[in-house]
């Protein structure tokens, strides 16, 4: 079995002690958790519409991937989950701002509802 090696930053989110973790390095990859469009120092959500909270969501992913000894060039997947398909095309337009020249693979769904009850929860993999 490979090493699981735990990534954790002040500059992202504390996730919940216990629950999960912010990212995890195993196999040349790391794994970072859903990050949701919270500040990393008040662990408040941040004002604003669905692009801004997409762009919040990716600043802490990039925190992560930093930590990990990644960046947001490497992402190879992302997984977005939206509480409103509707906002499908606003937050393309700040999602794709980010992740260099070749776009990693994605998913986008709908779900029912996300944690705290934000409109927008974005995941990724990248290589490190």
């Amino acid at each position: 079995m490979a090493e699981k090696i735990v990534v954790l930053t002040e500059k992202a989110p504390k996730p919940l002690a216990g629950i999960y973790s912010q990212a995890i390095k195993a196999n040349g990859f790391v794994f970072v958790s859903g990050a949701v469009p919270m500040d990393a120092q008040t662990m408040k959500i941040v004002d604003g519409d669905i692009q801004a909270h997409t762009h919040q969501c990716i600043k802490n992913l990039a925190a992560i991937l930093q930590a990990s000894g990644s960046d947001m060039n490497k992402v190879v997947k992302v997984n977005v989950f939206l509480s409103n398909m509707d906002d499908f095309a606003a937050m393309n337009d700040v999602y794709s701002q980010y992740w260099g020249e070749v776009k990693p693979c994605r998913t986008c769904v709908a779900v029912k509802t996300l944690p705290l009850n934000v409109d927008v929860e974005i995941e990724c993999t990248a290589t490190y």
